[in-house]
């Protein structure tokens, strides 16, 4: 009896998500940015430490986020911009002794989208925490994955900015 209840109260509940013309916003994604999208991320040289590993992670979140063909700038409907900011790690936890054992990483980002004549730039800090052995210092490939993982919730954050846009431009 109580399975019987589950199943109808979730029916319902999904009749009415449907009835009122609810779409997830990646519905308006293609809408917003378009078929053909062409990626530019420039890193500073500031940093070169940090560069090559950003530069690999922002290009892998660009092509696994954006569902549009990534195409040459001639043929594009529409330009996404990455530049490097900055990069910090951040101790959060420490031990008993006083060694950290876990940081949050922040990775400064500056988006540039432009369609046509339309541009919207945003700065956007991605953070991503991470634990990691008492008296340990931060490996090369811990600090791929957190500047790979910021980068992708940088990218996500302004993905769903994006949409959002998308969202209002349908609704007007």
């Amino acid at each position: 009896m109580k399975k019987l209840f589950s199943i109808l109260n979730s029916s319902l509940l999904i009749i009415i998500i449907l009835g009122c013309g609810y779409k997830p916003s990646s519905h308006f994604t293609p809408k917003t940015i378009g078929e053909k999208v062409y990626t530019e991320v420039d890193i500073s040289l500031s940093d070169p430490q940090n560069a090559v590993l950003l530069k690999d992670a922002l290009y892998k979140a660009l092509y696994s986020r954006i569902k549009s063909r990534v195409t040459s700038k001639k043929q594009a409907n529409s330009i996404i911009k990455v530049k490097y900011q900055s990069l910090k790690f951040i101790p959060l936890q420490y031990d008993k002794n006083g060694y950290v054992v876990y940081y949050q990483a922040h990775i400064s980002l500056k988006f540039e989208f432009i369609k046509g004549d339309k541009k919207e730039q945003r700065v956007i800090i991605g953070r991503y925490e991470f634990p990691i052995r008492p008296s340990a210092i931060i490996s090369t490939s811990l600090r791929f994955k957190a500047i790979e993982k910021g980068s992708k919730k940088a990218l996500d954050e302004f993905i769903a900015y994006l949409e959002s846009k998308g969202v209002l431009k349908s609704v007007n």
